[in-house]
């Protein structure tokens, strides 16, 4: 049995022109464009790519980008003031603090700053709260509600199922777990001191890897026909690899997201659905 492969790159390409029309549509209601102001202190490569990245997505939708560029010198109270004054700024619609910030800032009292209303990445405990309580206005941080968005489009149900993550950042790891309780499945989070490990991933029914570590979950991590999703990057031999031994476990589940091609390109693909929200309730 070789897996569906669940194909993110696919349904993003799809998915740019639903947030094309969206676009298009806000703007002739209300006359202006869906924005996002991006924050960086420091040129760290990794950050400088993923905000390249960024604008261009939301630039060929149609909608605003705007970079606020900070020196690796700024002190906290001037990377706070900046996040305050965009929070209060009703040009923009959303606000992302770009990680990491330089050694010694308070990267939580800077992401503290920002308006729950403009959390479109999900960061604040703000956000993390009412993603935890299932309530409310709030966004979920876009990684894993791409992946999210894969499933509930490649017709996966959650109800019912066991549900297994391997990872429990803040970002990934607990954000998806908690997504797919929202959904009625039972989610087991595990992480790298879990006791028998991949003895419990083999029970998921859906099995998540957001651990960091490359090829980590082969085929012993699997139970036949499981939906894997893997959030992982990383770099062997100067190719990426995602924290699943993909051509082993391929064999052995149902269905799996590659990487490349598989969550990766969701991301901003929900960042983009997150601002276009975040646009329609400021206006409301």
């Amino acid at each position: 049995m070789t897996a569906k492969i669940l194909d993110g790159k696919a349904l993003s390409a799809a998915m740019k022109g639903e947030i094309a029309a969206e676009v298009d549509e806000f703007k002739s209601r209300h006359g202006i464009v869906p924005a996002i102001a991006v924050v960086r202190a420091g040129d760290d490569p990794a950050s400088v790519s993923y905000a390249n990245q960024i604008q261009k997505a939301f630039q060929a939708a149609g909608m605003a980008f705007a970079l606020h560029l900070l020196p690796a010198t700024a002190s906290q109270a001037k990377i706070q003031s900046l996040v305050r004054k965009l929070s209060r700024d009703r040009s923009v619609h959303g606000i992302m603090v770009q990680e990491p910030l330089p050694k010694g800032i308070d990267e939580e009292a800077v992401k503290a700053q920002i308006a729950a209303a403009k959390d479109v990445d999900g960061v604040t405990a703000v956000s993390m709260g009412l993603l935890a309580g299932g309530t409310g206005e709030f966004f979920a941080p876009a990684t894993p509600a791409g992946g999210m968005e894969i499933l509930k489009r490649s017709g996966v149900e959650l109800k019912g199922k066991r549900a297994v993550v391997i990872g429990r950042s803040n970002i990934v790891g607990k954000p998806m777990a908690l997504l797919m309780l929202h959904q009625h499945a039972t989610v087991t989070i595990c992480h790298s001191r879990t006791v028998n490990l991949p003895t419990v991933a083999r029970e998921a029914d859906i099995l998540v890897a957001a651990i960091g570590r490359a090829k980590m979950v082969g085929a012993d991590y699997v139970k036949p026909g499981a939906v894997v999703v893997d959030f992982g990057v990383n770099f062997v031999d100067g190719k990426m690899v995602g924290d699943v031994d993909f051509d082993v476990v391929k064999e052995i589940a149902g269905a799996i997201t590659p990487v490349p091609g598989g969550t990766g390109p969701m991301t901003n693909i929900m960042l983009m659905k997150n601002v276009i929200a975040a646009a329609r309730r400021q206006v409301a």
